[in-house]
């Protein structure tokens, strides 16, 4: 009879589902690729947000999953609706990076109950974007502590002014905040222990924006790296919230000390990439620069420097470039090798242009 027992409860085991936190070799999994275009919008079209659908689109690890949208619906984000969030689940809660648009909030949220119905605890924001930030308050209010760099914090407090504003929801504001150390980049501000999970808050020099955080998971090997690198269209440093292509040189120079080579990189927007997929893209911002210094030393107009096609030997192998997004990196460039403007309060006063 004993002997019966131990051989019944020795094939229950078997049978049970093993949880494994970390990196295995069939990770990560990419679930729906983002779209490739090319697309096109009528003039005048809405984001029609009703349509958008959120889903699991990549797994890093067992219980590390990443969302995003539909394809070809979002003018600013075609290949995929608005901008990448993570969730990190098990039995400590729920870790979320960045909570995507506040019109797609509930879409979101079911998404995660799809996968996890653990309390949500941690919320990080990687920068202040409202594809990255917009549901905020929404996920505070599921019980979410929202950490985010100190810049961040501000931008959110003090919005550029656009006409009407709704008032402001402090329970969207980040609470606990941290700052970018010049004399250690790289080091983790916040290091979370959770569901088997090392997760590192790094905050990062002025890239993107002057309020950026990458956030390392370190078992799954992978590391969320936000929007300082793009491969749909061209590159876009936000001047005005303190962003910089140069900082964005300096992002891709620390990202190639912290990854290994199979360290998977996931930014806020495109496909998923390694280390070595950001040094075609590094070696562009660098070949811009100083061929838009040259046209500029010689009195060009920003006109006469957008007329000359600078980026045409990286338009083949760009996906989803559009004239307009050349024309914001060509623009970015010219402002930036001459006269750029002081960052006062992780702001810019950049100049207008006709």
């Amino acid at each position: 009879m004993r002997k019966h027992l131990l051989l019944l409860l020795a094939a229950l085991l078997t049978s049970l589902p093993v949880m494994t936190w970390g990196q295995e070799a069939r990770y990560p999994i990419e679930v729906i690729p983002p779209g490739k275009g090319p697309y096109t919008f009528p003039q005048g079209y809405q984001t029609p947000w009703d349509k958008i659908q959120i889903m699991v689109t990549s797994k890093m690890s067992p219980n590390l999953f990443v969302l995003h949208g539909s394809e070809g619906l979002e003018p600013a984000h075609p290949d995929a609706s608005v901008g990448r969030a993570m969730v990190l689940f098990g039995p400590d809660g729920i870790l979320m990076v960045d909570t995507e648009n506040r019109q797609v909030a509930e879409k979101t949220l079911s998404a995660i109950r799809s996968f996890a119905n653990g309390p949500i605890k941690v919320l990080v924001n990687t920068h202040v974007h409202s594809d990255h930030t917009g549901a905020n308050a929404f996920f505070a209010k599921q019980g979410a502590l929202i950490f985010s760099q100190e810049n961040l914090r501000n931008e959110m407090l003090h919005p550029p002014a656009r006409g009407a504003q709704p008032a402001l929801d402090m329970s969207g504001i980040p609470a606990a905040t941290y700052n970018y150390n010049p004399s250690a980049p790289g080091q983790p501000a916040v290091t979370f222990n959770m569901n088997g999970e090392t997760v590192d808050f790094i905050p990062m020099m002025p890239s993107h924006t002057a309020g950026d955080t990458i956030v390392r998971f370190r078992k799954a090997n992978a590391i969320y790296i936000e929007d300082f690198y793009r491969n749909f269209g061209y590159p876009f440093a936000d001047q005005a919230n303190g962003g910089s292509i140069k900082g964005m040189l300096d992002a891709v120079d620390l990202i190639e000390r912290l990854a290994g080579p199979n360290t998977t990189l996931i930014p806020g927007h495109g496909t998923l990439v390694k280390k070595t997929d950001l040094l075609p893209y590094r070696a562009m911002l660098v070949d811009i620069l100083a061929k838009v210094n040259t046209l500029r030393d010689q009195g060009k107009s920003l006109k006469e420097v957008l007329a000359a096609n600078l980026t045409a030997p990286y338009d083949k192998t760009t996906q989803g470039d559009t004239q307009q997004s050349k024309d914001r990196f060509v623009t970015e460039a010219y402002d930036e090798v001459k006269d750029f403007p002081a960052l006062v309060d992780g702001k810019r006063t950049m100049p207008p242009h006709p």
